[in-house]
């Protein structure tokens, strides 16, 4: 679980740092496309698209791309059709990778994602050969300089979560998939203000990464983040925690 916390640690720091930020908001708009065409437009109704809204808030992004996002997946404008795919396998270290996708055009992305592990010591598996390594939970990020850890625990713990942990400068709370709005609702309700919230693929166990496979494998997950079709990386690693901080 800690591999995969400080590694999303990274990930926002260095998307509000660099000029990742196009590539993060193409991501947010096919998530937000996405969930209005499964779940509608009503925010209300619609879990999904409420938390995807959320986080396109959270990374600034303007209103009217949220807008028109919304109104491409629900019909009203003319927009792209995406499929969602997840590809398996496996990068330095022997570590699980878990790829997930939304794509218009899927041999373009297997293409991109085969190329990309392959050229940086990964290998692309078959479905189902690393998908079982992990649960699908949820994780909200609360900055620990806006609230103290007994403040977060308690409102956290009595809304349902599962754990709450310190990763870096900021509280990880971990929720169950299946109560991960419900939980949100919680926190909220009890004043408690969050970063973003995501679902993710949490590792049953972890495998130690150090040296140069570590450095390898940042670089392999750096990689697959950078290709506009892929939304999430996942991975069993535990990285040595020297090298991250230098990844930064």
């Amino acid at each position: 679980m800690s591999g995969h916390s400080k590694w999303a640690t990274i990930k926002r720091k260095k998307a509000a740092t660099d000029a990742k930020r196009g590539k993060i908001f193409t991501k947010l708009i096919r998530e937000i496309t996405v969930a209005a065409r499964d779940g509608g437009g009503d925010l209300n109704f619609n879990p999904r698209l409420r938390l995807a809204v959320d986080n396109a808030k959270s990374g600034n992004m303007p209103a009217d791309n949220i807008t028109r996002a919304i109104k491409k997946g629900t019909g009203e404008l003319e927009g792209v059709s995406y499929e969602e795919i997840a590809y398996e396998g496996y990068g330095p270290g022997g570590v699980a990778l878990y790829i997930e996708t939304l794509t218009d055009n899927q041999n373009r992305t297997v293409a991109d994602v085969r190329h990309i592990l392959t050229k940086l010591g990964g290998s692309l598996g078959t479905t189902g050969s690393v998908g079982w390594q992990f649960d699908r939970k949820g994780q909200i990020y609360v900055e620990a300089s806006r609230h103290s850890e007994e403040s977060v625990f308690e409102a956290a713990i009595e809304a349902g979560a599962e754990n709450v942990e310190m990763a870096d400068d900021e509280f990880v709370v971990t929720t169950d998939a299946g109560v991960f709005h419900e939980v949100q609702a919680g926190m909220r309700s009890a004043g408690i203000e969050f970063e973003r919230a995501e679902l993710v693929w949490i590792p049953q166990n972890e495998i130690r990464v150090d040296g140069r496979d570590a450095e390898k494998l940042i670089k392999l997950m750096d990689a697959l983040d950078d290709i506009d079709d892929v939304q999430q990386v996942s991975s069993n690693a535990d990285i040595d925690e020297e090298i991250l901080a230098q990844a930064m």
